[in-house]
């Protein structure tokens, strides 16, 4: 078995896992185990091919800073999906970095001034949180290669807001977007909310052939 298969399957036990023993809450795709494809667009730097391989040279200090400048209003949500799941990869080691970032994108919720860009800052704050939520759903069985999670600081931050309720915002602006519609799918289904995750996929599905990057990661929700 090669390294990158290795690595999914210890993924795929820890998710078994969680699962099994879990309280009802979790379930479905997670948000973490499959890196979206984004061709050749930027987002953060990564230490390898797999999901759980972030770089150990990566410097916290900026996430915050370089995660914002990702999140350009021309960034498509696909690519921000991705930059969101490394960044909550990296900010999951340090509860005062994970504090920053979530303040920081509640923040520019709270300062568009523009339709487009409050949703588009209302799925950044609300993807972020979920998935520091998914972490969270997965200590106590198996993160390997991660390393240490400050996992107190990540209950706080998932508990003092709902992310899935800021996604549905933004999708109240956006009610078409069928990338963010796919990025809701992935969250209902983790939350066991299948009519939800039902309604999301079809539209999801419905406008994929005007999305090349969501067309390429529509495989995630072909159940």
């Amino acid at each position: 078995m090669n390294g990158k298969s290795n690595k999914t399957l210890l993924c795929g036990l820890a998710l078994s896992a969680a699962m099994l023993f879990a309280p009802a809450a979790f379930a479905g795709p997670p948000l973490l185990c499959h890196p979206f494809d984004i061709g050749n667009a930027h987002t953060l730097a990564w230490g390898g091919p797999g999901w759980n391989q972030p770089s150990p040279d990566y410097d916290l200090a900026r996430l915050s800073s370089e995660t914002e400048s990702l999140l350009a209003p021309q960034t498509p949500v696909i690519v921000r999906m991705e930059t969101l799941r490394r960044a909550a990869i990296y900010a999951s080691r340090n509860g005062a970095v994970a504090r920053n970032l979530n303040t920081r994108l509640l923040a520019r919720a709270g300062k568009a001034t523009t339709p487009t860009a409050r949703a588009l800052a209302l799925f950044d704050a609300g993807y972020f949180a979920e998935t520091l939520q998914e972490i969270v759903r997965l200590q106590g069985y198996d993160m390997p290669g991660v390393g240490k999670v400050d996992t107190a600081a990540l209950r706080a931050i998932v508990a003092a807001g709902d992310g899935s309720v800021r996604i549905d915002q933004a999708l109240a602006l956006r009610p078409n977007d069928a990338a963010m519609r796919f990025a809701a799918a992935l969250v209902a289904s983790a939350d066991r909310r299948n009519a939800d995750a039902a309604t999301h996929k079809r539209i999801a599905r419905l406008g994929a052939g005007n999305d090349r990057l969501l067309a390429r990661n529509l495989g995630q929700i072909a159940n």
